[in-house]
């Protein structure tokens, strides 16, 4: 009976842990999120303005100079792209 309960409650805990990681995989599905690709690209030269201070059509500029200066890939600006213009 005491491994059975032993049992059981590992598997519950296995099972839980499979839910979250299939879950963080389906949200992003290439990794790092555009917050932190964000973050962590842009914000290594210098200061970024908050997501807000620009519209879509500016975003898409300061994107494909940055793009080449930062030497990020199309994937990663496309990321980055969709997080700041969530803000809009």
């Amino acid at each position: 009976m005491k491994y059975l309960k032993l049992i059981l409650s590992l598997s519950i805990v296995v099972a839980f842990t499979f839910m979250v990681a299939v879950s963080c995989t389906a949200t992003m599905p290439f990794g790092k999120g555009g917050a932190q690709l964000w973050g962590e690209n842009c914000m290594r030269c210098h200061n970024t303005p908050p997501p807000t201070s620009f519209g879509d059509e500016q975003w898409d500029v300061i994107a494909t100079h940055m793009e080449l200066r930062a030497q990020l890939t199309d994937q990663e600006m496309k990321t980055i792209l969709e997080f700041l213009k969530s803000a809009n």
